[in-house]
């Protein structure tokens, strides 16, 4: 590459949580970054964008709660060189059957990574002065934490740009990358776009291109990746008039989720005054270019609007039906597990890939960054994250095509089949 400013140490493909976190850190540890996007910077095509995503360090895999506290200490010091906040605090409330084992998962998990929980029955549940908001029926239990809360998604991935450009990267959009190649010449990687055939080059490269990723890795090496892309729809609901103090987070209500089928998911009142965001963690497979961006089915609107009445009754909550949704992407792995390894062949340590976040990611989007960010310098990440990693590797689908077994019952079993059900009920 005769051209100087089109050579890089590090080309971040992706700017996303994932990208924009990762050239962020690449960036501050004084390596030329290059930040690619295909579409425009802080778009709504993907999975990075919107007014809220859940914070929460309970998960029944024991390898995610290490790295949300690890992630939240990111957030935090990201937001202190930024000088605003993206992250607001408040309590995490998951609910669910007693027997369930996911949540009993949870509970174990919060003792070994020595966070603070408290599990209610449903009498306690009606004590607690917000949470107790919950109508739970008698065999079913509350596992409060204080890791919890709320991030703006967008506001958050502008803010790790900014940062990465502070720290000297340069971010270019509307540039779609449609090949990588080894260098032939030299050490490094060709990353190669729709603009007149332009070139960067880099020493290594990262690609957290979200949905598009299964598309732009069978086009750079044959290889299909077992990453699905689904849409899904988040609902808002209106809190009813004299009620809607009771919901805002600066007043101390949670974060939520609730375990069983369907696994359904909520933020307090925050980005749209009167409003509180109660969503289904279920997805329509497509392919990311031909989305339908039409409203959630009958049958998943019924399914939120029975959970709403069971959990919150009629007077508090209108029932006739979410007054806002929007559309998002997933990019899901069979075992809902993340994908971040090296790409190998003849790449070798050059190229890090990292996708499949399976609707549960962004909240360890820093942590996630700098993962990437020691693999693709280093060739190994430090800090006490390094075991989880075992878990993300390509490898693990060779010969099983599920893969990571887990001893528990999955939170979802099964979204397409989920959704197909919802959808044959409306």
């Amino acid at each position: 590459m005769e051209n100087s400013s089109n050579m890089f140490d590090v080309i971040v493909i992706g700017a996303g949580i994932m990208g924009s976190c990762t050239a962020y850190q690449t960036a501050k540890r004084g390596k030329k970054t290059l930040l690619l996007e295909q579409f425009d910077f802080l778009h709504h095509r993907g999975s990075s964008h919107g007014e809220s995503r859940t914070l929460r360090a309970t998960y029944p895999e024991n390898y995610y709660p290490k790295m949300v506290l690890e992630s939240v200490k990111l957030w935090e010091e990201a937001e202190s060189e930024a000088g605003y906040k993206v992250y607001f605090k408040t309590s995490q409330f998951d609910m669910g059957p007693s027997d369930n084992k996911s949540l009993q998962a949870v509970i174990s998990n919060c003792h070994k990574e020595s966070i603070p929980v408290r599990v209610l029955d449903n009498n306690q549940v009606k004590k607690e002065v917000i949470s107790g908001r919950f109508e739970i029926p008698e065999n079913w239990i509350c596992v409060v934490t204080e890791n919890g809360g709320v991030i703006k998604p967008t506001k958050a991935v502008s803010m790790f740009q900014a940062l990465a450009i502070k720290n000297g990267a340069s971010l270019r959009d509307n540039t779609e990358v449609i090949d990588i190649k080894k260098d032939p010449t030299s050490d490094g990687v060709l990353v190669i776009s729709t603009k007149n055939g332009q070139k960067y080059w880099g020493k290594k490269c990262v690609v957290t291109v979200g949905a598009w990723m299964k598309r732009l890795i069978e086009r750079v090496t044959g290889e299909k990746l077992p990453i699905k892309p689904l849409e899904t729809t988040v609902h808002y609901w209106k809190i009813k008039k004299g009620y809607e103090s009771e919901f805002k987070i600066e007043n101390g209500f949670p974060s939520f989720a609730s375990y069983g089928e369907p696994y359904i998911y909520g933020t307090p009142s925050l980005e749209f005054p009167g409003l509180i965001k109660i969503a289904l963690h279920v997805g329509r497979p497509c392919e990311p270019e031909n989305r339908t961006w039409t409203a959630a089915s009958v049958g998943m609107v019924n399914a939120l609007r029975q959970w709403v009445k069971d959990r919150f009754g009629s007077e508090i909550i209108d029932l006739n039906g979410p007054v806002l949704t929007q559309s998002c992407m997933y990019s899901m792995t069979p075992d809902e597990d993340f994908v971040i390894d090296f790409l190998k062949g003849e790449f070798d340590k050059d190229l890090v890939i990292a996708g499949g976040f399976s609707g549960h990611g962004f909240k360890m989007g820093p942590i996630v960054g700098k993962i990437l960010a020691d693999l693709v310098l280093d060739g190994e990440t430090k800090g006490g994250v390094e075991e989880v990693l075992k878990y993300f590797e390509i490898g693990r689908f060779e010969g099983n095509s599920k893969g990571n077994i887990k001893d528990f019952d999955d939170q979802v079993k099964g979204l397409e089949n989920l959704t197909a059900q919802l959808e044959l009920n409306s």
